[in-house]
């Protein structure tokens, strides 16, 4: 896609598809260099479905959509909330 693109400013993931034998390290230094990027208030689980419906199809085994399938699971698992948790106090 072209830079400018809603879901992939930069171009980055997109190039990354087009390098022939990267590598899946290669692919998380770019996935990190993206998700940095990713403008405040932007659902990201959004923004990486979108990236894999576009993407995966073509290529199923790319490095990349391995990565952003990893993202994606991560972004997607539930996180404690709160700080430390209070003993009962005597």
């Amino acid at each position: 896609m072209a830079r400018g693109d809603p879901i992939d400013p930069r171009g980055v993931i997109a190039e990354a598809y087009r390098i022939d034998g990267i590598g899946e390290g290669e692919c998380r230094s770019i996935f990190l260099d993206w998700a940095l990027s990713v403008p405040d208030g932007q659902e990201v689980h959004t923004v990486l479905e979108a990236l894999i419906v576009r993407h995966a199809p073509a290529n199923p085994d790319h490095p990349m959509t391995t990565v952003l399938r990893a993202g994606l699971a991560r972004a997607e698992a539930p996180r404690r909330r709160g700080g430390w948790r209070s003993r009962p106090r005597d």
